[in-house]
């Protein structure tokens, strides 16, 4: 990895990470010499790590103060960003903090700041407004999808916490477009532009799929027996329409995930966990689920119905297909259905459905107790694999969160360990044991 020492090249290793593609590169050498950095490009290309990597870099773990500050437009991406610093291991404190989350938590998060802050604009303006944590150590500030962050609302927010900072000197923004306009307050003086949105989806294959009916349900089954058992994302533009999939698919037995912007927030998250573990394979989304989100790469997505904006189709689609890998973008069209001219060179095809679409083999189980209660990944392995006596091929995917962590099982295991394990010792504290 041209740009790396060795104990960078280490520590992406542990995210699974042996080679930087051609942007992360050109991303790391840029921060490293310009302090106003424009990054665009696509879903999917990896542009946390490389805005992180040098940002990190800068760090003074010495100072026991806010020094970095990332501004994201939903929860999920400050999450996904937090993990992904936690997960690197480089000894710097990082906190998420967002709506929808507790103010309590947030002031325990806060009591000691952490060097990097990760959250929505709302909540960020809200806690500089009360002076909850200090401010005049931030010297760099990353608006991460910064468009995301003014198309929901967000610009009063991120103005007000712009001209807050007066002792900035870095500045990073980051988008998955390129047909962006970069608001005023941010006060740009000679930035320095990355763009790559043009080359992320080569291996994308896009097919087009007729419905002889106005409700698409029958084809999108059968769109989904042709596929078979992989892990996709059906889109949809309005929650009364993922209400109605998700019933048809239930009542077909398939299992699903649903993701959209007026669910609760731990019903999200739970969503998007058991997306990661395997617990679901589908999840039925709008286009919250298009960027910002922490999910496993993406065999195919299916677009249920047509966004509003050609942009958001871009941003769908790049959730398959990522990385140089290959991925399939299905549009079901209703025969009589009008089709934006972006789309016009896309020829039908007929799917004859030639899979079966099984169960899952893993559900998931909810451990009261995390970060928070110095319980990490290993212990809970220990834990299940010692006092529940699981093999290590019953025993999935483990998520530790702050005060509570999730654990892939076997579904033919769950009732088992809810048994063994509930009330059991772990760290010196007594557990609970649910499913979820």
């Amino acid at each position: 990895m041209t740009h790396l020492n060795t104990k960078w090249t280490e520590l992406l290793l542990k995210l699974g990470i042996s080679e930087l593609n051609p942007m992360q590169e050109e991303t790391i050498s840029t921060i490293r010499k310009y302090e106003e950095v424009i990054l665009l490009s696509p879903t999917g290309t990896g542009k946390t790590i490389a805005f992180l990597v040098p940002v990190l870099d800068k760090i003074d773990p010495t100072l026991l103060e806010v020094q970095t500050l990332i501004l994201v437009p939903t929860r999920e991406l400050a999450l996904q960003i937090e993990q992904v610093i936690r997960k690197l291991g480089a000894g710097i404190k990082v906190n998420a903090i967002y709506g929808g989350r507790s103010g309590q938590k947030d002031q325990l998060d806060l009591k000691q700041p952490p060097a990097v802050l990760v959250g929505t604009p709302g909540r960020i303006a809200d806690h500089i407004r009360r002076e909850t944590f200090s401010i005049r150590h931030i010297n760099t500030i990353i608006l991460d999808e910064f468009d995301k962050s003014l198309e929901i609302g967000f610009e009063n927010e991120m103005r007000e916490i712009l001209e807050s900072l007066n002792r900035v000197t870095r500045k990073i923004l980051t988008s998955a477009s390129n047909k962006v306009t970069i608001p005023d307050f941010v006060n740009l003086q000679d930035p320095h532009q990355i763009l790559f949105s043009e080359k992320g989806s080569a291996q994308l294959d896009m097919k087009m799929v007729i419905s002889p009916e106005k409700d698409k349900l029958k084809t999108l089954l059968n769109t989904l027996l042709h596929i078979g058992n992989q892990p996709g994302i059906i889109f949809c533009n309005f929650k009364d329409t993922i209400d109605y999939i998700s019933s048809y698919l239930l009542d077909n037995n398939i299992s699903h995930g649903c993701f959209y912007g007026g669910m609760e927030q731990y019903d999200r998250e739970l969503a998007l966990i058991k997306f990661r573990n395997g617990t679901h394979q589908l999840l039925v989304a709008t286009d919250l689920a298009a960027r910002g989100i922490d999910i496993p790469e993406l065999k195919f997505i299916i677009h249920y119905q047509l966004p509003l904006k050609e942009h958001e189709f871009m941003h769908r689609n790049g959730r398959t297909a990522r990385m140089n890998s290959e991925g399939t973008a299905y549009i079901l069209k209703w025969q009589e259905e009008y089709l934006p001219t972006y789309l016009d060179d896309i020829k039908p095809i007929s799917l004859k459905p030639i899979q079966q679409i099984t169960l899952s083999q893993w559900e998931t189980l909810c451990v009261m107790g995390g970060r928070r209660d110095k319980i990490s990944k290993g212990d809970i392995a220990g834990l299940f694999f010692k006092q529940a006596n699981l093999s290590k091929e019953e025993l999935g995917i483990i998520e530790v969160q702050q005060d509570r962590s999730y654990v892939a099982v076997r579904h033919d295991v769950v009732q088992h360990c809810i048994e063994t394990l509930h009330n059991k010792k772990l760290k010196e504290a007594r557990i609970r044991v649910s499913w979820v």
